[in-house]
């Protein structure tokens, strides 16, 4: 009876001891393993199996991505103004020995190189820079982060700055500056339109001006070319009539010619013309130099006279 029950004590033993070396790690954890207090390995995801009493886990370690926020840190610019910085730091445990033996708590660690990194970039900027540049604060405050949290075996993933506390006093002066830019950025904004307005109705002015010069020119240059046209048209019937005149005055001539009327014939004519003319009531005849000289006399004027006087 009593070898039964030290049968089972046993038994009760080994399987305490083989449940002690089972370890299951969850995923993207591991486990850091000291053998009689010195570091041994690291236990993976999984099933692992360990020595009791000779081995033991010293800490585990998430490998997921971090959040802690960092308490506000109270802080002084460049200009001498005090504000108020609350971060949050994104970081991962890349080495979990290192995480277990370079520091005794990274994450209070972390904190306080923040703090440190905080006031060492800040210092270095005027108030206006810091309201306007989140973004270099955050790049240099990951890049010193980064170089100091090198030996802990831990990766700053990003820095945000969540919020930032400024004094009322220096908010009041912001906002006056701001109403003060408002204000200017209007009457700029405004004159720079009637700057406008202006040079646009200038130059609307100047084109009807142009525009009126270009019709006047235009109407101008119209009517010397419908001048000029008329007085070629008037010249070229001028021209006609005088051609058509002449080829009239051929034309008779040379049907006379070819009637066979000579110059004696026609000297009579005119001479029985002009006798016609005399016994009319006038007692003036006007007679052309031409006709004169195809009588050939003033003898023959005498004669058209004195047959009048005679009737």
């Amino acid at each position: 009876m009593t070898g039964l029950i030290i049968f089972i004590l046993l038994i009760i033993v080994v399987v305490i001891i083989i449940a002690k070396g089972i370890r299951i790690v969850p995923q993207q954890t591991v486990a850091i393993v000291e053998r009689l207090g010195k570091f041994h390995k690291t236990l993976n995801a999984g099933i692992n199996v360990i020595i009791p009493i000779i081995d033991s886990i010293r800490s585990r370690h998430d490998l997921r991505i971090q959040q802690e926020k960092v308490p506000s840190q109270s802080v002084i610019t460049k200009d001498n103004v005090a504000i108020g910085v609350e971060l949050a730091t994104f970081f991962s445990v890349v080495d979990p020995k290192l995480a277990t033996y370079g520091i005794a708590n990274y994450v209070q660690g972390i904190h306080n190189i923040v703090a440190s990194a905080l006031r060492s970039t800040i210092g270095k900027m005027e108030l206006d820079e810091i309201l306007s540049n989140r973004d270099r604060i955050q790049a240099e405050l990951r890049q010193a982060l980064d170089n100091a949290s090198e030996n802990w075996g831990v990766r700053i993933d990003r820095v945000e700055i969540l919020q930032l506390e400024i004094p009322v006093d220096i908010q009041n002066s912001m906002e006056k500056q701001m109403r003060a830019e408002r204000e200017k950025r209007a009457n700029i904004l405004q004159a720079e339109g009637e700057k406008q307005a202006t040079v646009l109705r200038a130059e609307a002015q100047q084109s009807a001006v142009i525009l009126a010069a270009e019709a006047e020119k235009r109407r101008q240059i119209l009517d010397a070319e419908a001048k000029q046209k008329a007085q070629e048209l008037e010249a070229s019937g001028r021209a006609e009539a005088i051609r058509l005149v002449a080829n009239a005055e051929r034309s008779r001539i040379e049907a006379l010619n070819q009637a066979g009327i000579n110059s004696g014939i026609l000297t009579y004519k005119s001479f029985e013309a002009l006798t016609e003319m005399a016994k009319g009531p006038s007692s003036t005849i006007f007679i052309p130099t031409d006709v004169v000289s195809t009588l050939g006399s003033v003898g023959a004027l005498a004669k058209v006279f004195k047959l009048d006087e005679q009737k």
